[in-house]
Order: structure tokens, then sequence, then C-alpha cells
């Protein structure tokens, strides 16, 4: 018989005692404090041995992933933890520094061809690499509603302590049709969860209101002083099986990751309240407890601005 788990997420939080083992998860301004039950997961009754396959650990029945789909609206967990590693990096590497900078690229064309983008996107960073050469990236590629593509890259110039480059400039390096060059914004201290905030979700607007489906979820949300309105995972289904929806330059670096007792936070976080706080809890098919994981997150840029 299929095992399956029950997550359940936002319940009621308890403080994490001193001598509890945490993982401590450091991007940038935001740190990230975990602390699980079973710290290792071995507890959980699957475990992934292959791409398509996964083992159920107390029984020793070998299973297949039933993602064999042509997009990845299916998929959302795969999509939240690629999402979640996007936010990750982004704060681990870019700051809002006067070196920094955000590049929007977009097709005069419904441009839909993914190996394209990719074959495009490969020769515009050739171009750039070759008058700007000492530079790191990050990129994400974002479906428009009428499944155009386009993508998003993050730049920092190392070694200068300025930069700017004219729209003009980099529309001739990428030649394939509009171009928006801006300076990553100093005062948003999130930048991670302010730049990915549209890759999931589509904003609600007057041409799409009336093909939200039963069930969705619609969240408001604060973008520099507005309030707007999304779907929540409206957009992913435009994103096909298999494609890779992000990438980096070698010099991106990963967050950094630690372990330690949770009173030894106190030296990373100071004596500070978390900004965010929550706990998960997961089941098994008979209501039977497996794991119990708790969150807390900082944001130390918040900490410095009171």
């Amino acid at each position: 018989m299929k095992k399956t788990l029950q997550v359940l997420k936002n319940q009621s939080f308890e403080q994490i005692s001193d001598e509890k083992k945490v993982k401590v998860t450091s991007m940038g301004n935001i740190i990230e404090i975990m602390s699980m039950d079973k710290l290792n997961l071995a507890g959980l009754p699957v475990k992934k041995i292959s791409k398509n396959e996964y083992i159920v650990l107390d029984t020793g029945e070998i299973k297949e992933y039933e993602n064999h789909s042509e997009n990845r609206s299916e998929n959302k967990d795969s999509l939240r933890k690629t999402f979640k590693k996007i936010r990750e990096l982004i704060n681990t590497n870019f700051t809002g520094k006067p070196n920094e900078l955000a590049f929007t690229v977009t097709y005069k064309e419904n441009m839909q061809d993914e190996k394209r983008l990719y074959n495009d996107f490969r020769k515009f960073i050739k171009r750039l690499k070759y008058k700007y050469p000492n530079i790191d990236y990050m990129s994400v590629v974002e479906p428009q509603e009428r499944g155009a593509w386009h993508c998003h890259i993050l730049i920092r110039f190392n070694g200068l302590e300025t930069v700017y480059i004219a729209n003009k400039e980099v529309a001739e390096l990428w030649s394939n049709g509009f171009v928006n060059v801006k300076a990553i914004k100093k005062n948003v201290d999130n930048l991670g969860a302010y730049l990915s905030a549209y890759l999931g979700d589509i904003e609600l607007n007057e041409k799409n209101k009336n093909q939200v489906k039963p069930g969705q979820i619609i969240k408001e949300v604060d973008i520099e002083g507005k309030k707007k309105k999304f779907i929540k995972g409206g957009r992913l289904h435009f994103y096909p099986v298999g494609m890779n929806i992000y990438r980096a330059s070698r010099g991106i670096e990963k967050p950094k990751v630690e372990y330690m007792k949770y009173k030894e936070t106190k030296k990373i976080v100071g004596a500070v309240t978390p900004d965010y706080s929550t706990k998960v809890l997961i089941l098994d098919d008979e209501g039977k407890e497996i794991n119990s994981i708790a969150y807390e997150n900082y944001n130390l840029c918040r900490k410095k601005n009171k």
C-alpha cells in the first residue's frame, strides 16, 4: 500500500530550546534558523534514489515518481524548492551596491523556443564579458502569459566601485529585442523575495480575472508601496518539465550553512526577536507525527535600520 505524507504548515510556534541543535543558513542580511526533531530526515518513509525513482524505507518497495506531464504545474514542490534556492542565492550575492545592475531582456516577437533562449543568452553573456571581463551574474527566465520568454539578469561588476550602462548599449549586445537596465534597489532589504515575487504567481488583471479556478488562492502583495493581487501558482504551468529556470556564474556563492546549538545563534543574530517564525508538522497516512520543523527568519538589515 502506497504511503502518503501530510504536511501541516503554519502550526503554533514553540520556542526552540537553547541546547537544541539547529541548522543556520546565512544569506547576506538574511539568516534562517531551522530546528527539526529528526535533523537528518532519516525517519521519513521515502527516499529519492534517482531522477525517476524513490524507495519506501519501511517496505523496501521501489516506485516511480508520477511527474511525467507536459508542464510543471503538477510538480509544485520542485518549483518551490527552485524558487527558494533562487531567493537564497540572490540574497547571498546581491545587496544593491553601486557596482550591481539588473537587466531584463525580452524579444520583439512572441518567442517561445526555450532552446533559442539558452543560445541567445549564452551569446549575450559572451559579448558582455568581452566588454566587461570581470563580472558575476545570475539569470532567471520568466514566462509571460502569452507564452513568450524573457530573462532577468543580476550582474555584479567586480573590481568597479560603481557602474552605469545605458539601455542602448545593452540592447546592442542583446540584439533580439527590448531591454531594461536598472540599478538594484538599495532600500529593498530582502532582495531575493522582491525579485522572485513574479516567478510563480501571476498578477490579477482584467484579462485573467475570469480564468481563476475554484480553489486557487488570491494573495495581496505590497510592492513599492502599492497593493497588488496575484494568482498564487498561476504561472507554474508555463514552465516545461526539466527546464533550467536559473543560471549562475562560477563566482556566485552558495549560502553558508552551519550546525550549532540554538544558544550559539545569538552570536550571529544578536539579542533580537525573529522577523518571522513558523512550524511545520509532517504526519504519516495514519496521522502519526514523523517530524516537526521550526523556522525562524531574521533580517539583519532591518535591525541595523531600527
